[in-house]
């Protein structure tokens, strides 16, 4: 007998948000696994630092399709024809309570990454630390969310949701025109060789950041429309979200070699082989026995007529103490 009224809306958006969700999260995490496979055919001689968070990202997704794929199958297969109860494990089944939780933990680790990389940039701990502050923050109201969700109180979930959802959406926007600022700023210093660089890191920035942003947002809008008994809408987007983040931090550890190509062709350096334009690698050795392991220095002119190396590849692959600056002679020539 076909559902009509009050159980055809129900089923629709009560629990049609979770199959919608879980499609989502399978599709983008194919676009993910791709995007593992890409990183550690590339850059297998990344340091192992780094190859161990990019793991540990693989690990963490993995896991959360499997959840995902299980939520899906739970409702609609052993539930199959009794809505009320399918409904119900929105309250009672701990992979369903939870899943607000793990979605904003695999946010978390990324947002992470990215506020190392900001300290980077920047040089300076506070500003990274202000940003990791607020996304901490997030992940707390999340956390207190999930314990309302737990004892059905509609008004605190929708509540601490609504905390949790603003602070990632203004921790994002905060974090991108943090980085963007710092690396615009940098442009006042550097040859005019490495410009272009720091164009495309800008624009890899805001790229980058924009699809998790943008899910954030809608993320946000749909959880204040409705309450968690009339409509969960922003299930849907909630479900993508953490594979959106992960997209994120990928795409930025795979476009590395993209621009260091491309920065090399347009200014005529020697450094960038056949190998590497036809889809192989071939790594520089810095000093100190550290491969070419990211974008390569930036020489920034000073007012001494000097040179200083910035090693813009640790924005993305933590080392360990490295002299991150050597002052040369003033050569005239960029180096990547």
């Amino acid at each position: 007998m076909p559902l009509t009224g009050e159980s055809l809306h129900q089923a629709n958006y009560l629990l049609g948000p979770w199959l919608i969700g879980g499609c989502l999260d399978l599709l983008l995490q194919g676009v993910l696994m791709s995007q593992f496979v890409t990183y550690y055919t590339l850059y297998s001689d990344d340091m192992p630092t780094l190859k161990l968070v990019v793991g540990g990202l693989l690990l963490l997704t993995v896991l959360k399709s499997i959840q995902s794929f299980a939520l899906v199958w739970i409702q609609f297969i052993p539930y199959f024809g009794e809505l009320a109860d399918a409904i119900n494990l929105n309250y009672t089944a701990w992979w369903q309570t939870g899943n607000p939780l793990m979605v904003a933990f695999i946010g978390f680790y990324v947002q992470c990454y990215f506020c190392y990389r900001l300290y980077v940039i920047s040089k300076r701990w506070y500003v990274a630390a202000s940003v990791g502050a607020l996304f901490l923050f997030s992940f707390v109201a999340i956390a207190v969310a999930t314990y309302f969700i737990t004892v059905i109180n509609v008004k605190e979930i929708g509540i601490w949701f609504a905390v949790h959802l603003s602070s990632v959406f203004a921790g994002d926007i905060l974090l991108s025109l943090t980085t963007a600022w710092f690396l615009i700023r940098s442009k006042k210093n550097v040859l005019p060789q490495t410009v272009g660089l720091i164009n495309a890191l800008v624009r890899l920035t805001f790229s980058t950041a924009a699809p998790a942003a943008l899910c954030a947002m809608f993320n946000l809008i749909f959880s204040q429309m409705y309450s968690s008994q009339q409509a969960i809408i922003s299930t849907a987007f909630n479900m993508a979200l953490p594979k959106l983040y992960a997209v994120s931090m990928m795409w930025t550890l795979n476009s590395r070699r993209d621009i260091r190509v491309a920065h090399s062709s347009r200014n005529g350096m020697t450094n960038t082989t056949s190998n590497e334009l036809s889809g192989g690698r071939s790594r520089l050795q810095r000093r100190g026995g550290h491969g070419d392991v990211e974008l390569g220095a930036i020489q920034v002119l000073t007012q001494t007529e000097t040179v200083q190396h910035i090693d813009v590849r640790d924005m993305f692959d933590p080392v360990g103490n490295r002299d991150n600056k050597h002052a040369t002679t003033l050569s005239g020539n960029g180096e990547l």
